[in-house]
């Protein structure tokens, strides 16, 4: 039996001036015409904006990428959805009965989704300081959790425990050529990920610098793909 949504709204402390606005956020689009969709694409945006600030002020030492990194570990699919679960979204969605067979009160699509909504729903609703606060409070654990040591090792290592935090597939990569004398040997290396189709290209004068460098731009066009 699905909850009610106020339910949900005051275990997360929330009041809304206009309650129509939290309901459509646990609205999916197999429950309704008038569903989440829109408010997620604006919660989204919201959500990247609010935790980039604040790793500017945590990490004043670090560069942009070391803070893209940082950003992509925490405003993820994985991520959203462990926090959607810690609070049982999953009773509350509106979903159509064919998601409702299926599971898809389990799914992280859904359930992030979800939570992006309740962001866009919350600004639509009280403003950006409300939104933010709020953003921070359920954010608190995993950015009190982070720590540049953890992002100053190579991109290899990077990318692996990135892929493994959000419990995919590790890393692949293949030797593209390797051309040059054995002094002055040059490699090409692809490395692809199951997170995205692309796959990226990386160079050096060994197998293990090439590997680093497709490493690298993968983390970057990950980091892109987030924003």
């Amino acid at each position: 039996m699905i909850k009610k949504p106020e339910e949900l709204s005051k275990k997360l402390g929330l009041t809304f001036n206009n309650p129509q606005l939290f309901t459509t956020a646990l609205t999916h689009r197999s429950a309704s015409s008038n569903n989440n969709e829109r408010l997620e694409f604006l919660g989204d945006s919201i959500l990247g904006f609010v935790i980039a600030q604040k790793l500017y002020e945590l990490f004043p030492a670090a560069c942009e990428g070391v803070l893209s990194r940082l950003r992509a570990s925490l405003v993820n699919q994985s991520s959203l959805a462990e926090l959607a679960r810690m609070h049982q979204f999953g009773d509350y969605l509106l979903l159509g009965s064919g998601e409702l067979k299926s599971g898809g009160f389990r799914r992280d699509s859904i359930l992030s989704d979800a939570l992006e909504a309740i962001i866009g729903a919350l600004y639509n609703d009280q403003g950006m300081d409300v939104c933010q606060q709020w953003v921070l409070q359920m954010f608190a654990k995993k950015l009190k959790s982070l720590s540049l040591e953890n992002w100053q090792k190579d991109p290899k290592t990077q990318l692996q425990e990135l892929m493994q935090s959000q419990k995919l597939e590790l890393p692949e990569y293949t030797v593209l050529t390797m051309s040059g004398l054995a002094h002055e040997q040059n490699f090409k290396v692809k490395c692809t990920t199951s997170s995205i189709a692309e796959s990226c290209v990386g160079s050096g004068n060994s197998r293990k610098k090439a590997e680093q460098s497709a490493a690298e731009h993968m983390l970057d066009l990950l980091n892109k793909d987030t924003k």
